[in-house]
């Protein structure tokens, strides 16, 4: 899918650009899952090559910052579908041939939603050029970003408050801390996601800085909204970090609790074990087969050993309790 923006005001406005038409003056080329006609049509319009799927999906700085035909190529990871039980990884690439910015994407993540609907608004985002285009969409993944940092903050401290309760069966209890751990590994495994999504957004922001910066192109205030997503870059990464430590604590917690539980149980049916013992030796010698046993011939012999076995058994359970081992 192709969608192309020019700009009124500093409004963005989407316009029509068939295959063949005249060549509008855009600002922004959005390429959502794209055709090998569509990449054709703005490799022509811009005279660049459009990096491929595959050549996105690579993890080598080379591969992902590079400068080529008058252009920066800038690729990073970001998350889609954050609301959903599978997250996904997506790379989005941004090539800014000044003043013309062309994304590359297979997912639609909604910070390019609510980005494009803000933009379109009458005096809420300057959309002047592509470069401020590309920093006003970085801004919308960031507080995307923080709006699922939020979530998960909150959703841990949820399970967190599960876990630590003491109210509940021995089973019951033991049921609920092993759907708590399957929770706990699907929120470290998105918090993982995230930090990496941050990463890779702090490297393009800051590689483009340099880049501008060496060229002496940059103004002052794509400047300043470059620097204030670097910096909130960071913040979300140490957030994203304290979080992960969270999860790992919580997690331990959690394993530790099931491993109490189970050893619990294990107590019980060792306690049971030694408390019917007794009893069970009684039975056993009172149930040999030997000719010469003077109790057999006592008219008590039977209630005798019926005593002597509930007293062995009485006997350890007292002591058990006694020490406090029940």
């Amino acid at each position: 899918m192709l969608r192309c923006y020019t700009q009124n005001n500093g409004q963005l406005v989407e316009v029509a650009w068939g295959l063949g038409e005249a060549r509008p003056a855009l600002v922004w080329i959005d390429l959502l899952n794209p055709t090998p006609e569509e990449d054709a049509q703005v490799e022509a319009y811009l005279a660049l090559t459009v990096p491929t799927r595959a050549e996105m999906a690579e993890i080598e700085l080379s591969a992902r910052l590079y400068h080529e035909d008058g252009a920066e190529f800038m690729t990073m990871t970001a998350l889609s579908s954050v609301d959903a039980e599978e997250p996904l990884k997506t790379p989005i690439t941004f090539i800014l041939k000044r003043p013309v910015l062309v994304t590359v994407r297979y997912a639609d993540p909604k910070s390019f939603h609510h980005f494009t609907i803000r933009a379109q608004r009458p005096n809420m985002l300057s959309s002047n050029s592509g470069e401020e285009v590309m920093l006003g969409l970085m801004e919308a993944i960031i507080d995307r970003t923080a709006d699922a940092l939020e979530k998960v903050g909150d959703e841990i401290d949820t399970i967190s408050r599960g876990v630590f309760r003491t109210t509940g069966t021995v089973a019951m209890k033991s049921h609920d801390l092993q759907a708590a751990i399957e929770q706990i590994g699907r929120k470290g495994d998105l918090l993982t996601m995230i930090q990496e999504s941050l990463i890779s957004l702090g490297r393009v922001i800051a590689y483009h800085s340099a880049l501008d910066l060496n060229q002496k192109k940059l103004a002052k205030d794509p400047r300043q909204r470059a620097r204030l997503i670097q910096r909130d870059a960071t913040s979300l990464g140490d957030h994203a970090n304290f979080l992960s430590n969270k999860v790992t604590f919580l997690l331990d917690a959690t394993l530790g609790l099931i491993n109490l539980e189970q050893n619990q149980i294990i107590k019980i049916f060792s306690v049971a074990a030694v408390v019917f013992l007794p009893p069970t030796l009684v039975a056993s010698i009172y149930g040999m087969n030997f000719a010469i046993m003077p109790e057999l011939h006592l008219p008590f012999g039977y209630p005798l050993a019926i005593g002597l076995m509930i007293l062995s058994a009485i006997l350890p359970y007292l002591y058990f309790k006694r020490r406090g081992w029940l």
